[in-house]
């Protein structure tokens, strides 16, 4: 009776054991992937900064390129300066989106009318910063598909169940998806200049 008592009391010992220890292990298993769903979209606006800070350095290359030029589209030079200005000056992801929008316009406004003059056009200088221009266009595609889709990843941790619970006990909350205001502008400015 003594052992029977014993077995039922490890076995209840080792149920309430299970109980608590168990929970624990899923809540960090948990916690932790919200630790790295958070890292990766950190490390994802790090890329996207990263290339931004790339074009930004380009843009005022280009602008002097294209300044001797066209010197009477004074217009056109002040809004690609004001848009790289927009787009450093940018603290959160939305106004980044803006600023996006708003300079992608004005370099596409600028490489629409850099093709009405030939001697530009067969520029070297201009030509090298054309192609160093689109392949960063480019790699901000990528790198902000891949944010977007880092974004998308934690988001739905956060708003599922059970993490959800998570979340709130550990206050991990929703990110921002980097969109531009204007669809149109997801689209790189076409850099292509052929005769």
């Amino acid at each position: 009776m003594e052992e029977t008592a014993k077995a039922m009391f490890s076995w209840g010992a080792a149920i309430l054991l299970f109980c608590i220890i168990f929970p624990l292990i899923v809540l960090a298993a948990v916690y932790n992937l919200f630790v790295r769903r958070k890292t990766m979209v950190e490390e994802a606006w790090a890329g996207i900064d990263a290339q931004l800070k790339r074009r930004a350095n380009l843009i005022p290359n280009l602008v002097e390129t294209v300044k001797g030029y066209m010197s009477h589209e004074r217009e056109t030079l002040d809004a690609v300066t004001q848009g790289r200005k927009a787009s450093l000056e940018a603290s959160s992801v939305a106004e980044q989106g803006r600023a996006e929008g708003f300079l992608g316009a004005a370099l596409g406004r600028l490489i629409a009318v850099a093709e009405a003059y030939p001697d530009l056009r067969a520029s070297d200088s201009f030509v090298s910063l054309q192609a160093s221009l689109g392949e960063l266009e480019d790699e901000i595609q990528l790198a902000r598909r891949y944010y977007n889709g880092a974004v998308r990843d934690l988001n739905i941790l956060v708003e599922s169940f059970p993490s959800n619970i998570v979340a709130k006990l550990f206050g991990f909350t929703k990110a921002v998806f980097f969109e531009l205001e204007d669809p149109a502008d997801a689209k790189p400015p076409k850099v292509s200049f052929e005769g």
